[in-house]
């Protein structure tokens, strides 16, 4: 067995973390795909290149949105 060096509670661990961190990118890869949505600051054909790119390549989507797309807001 590949994890019967570290007994039941380590394979319980594992699987608890993995699901927290999947968990994590989800909830990321949800709150930026609704930020794309909901920016006035993207207008038109790019607003829906972002949501593709946000769809189809999901975390790492999400995290490109985050760090090169996401334009600041506009204030009313």
């Amino acid at each position: 067995m590949m994890f019967g060096f570290l007994g039941g509670l380590g394979v319980i661990f594992l699987f608890l973390f993995g699901g927290l961190i999947g968990l994590a990118c989800f909830a990321i890869w949800i709150w930026m795909l609704i930020d794309c949505l909901t920016n006035d600051g993207i207008q038109g054909s790019e607003k829906v290149a972002w949501v593709l790119v946000i769809l189809f390549t999901h975390f790492l989507g999400a995290l490109i949105y985050f760090f090169v797309g996401r334009p600041k807001r506009k204030t009313a």
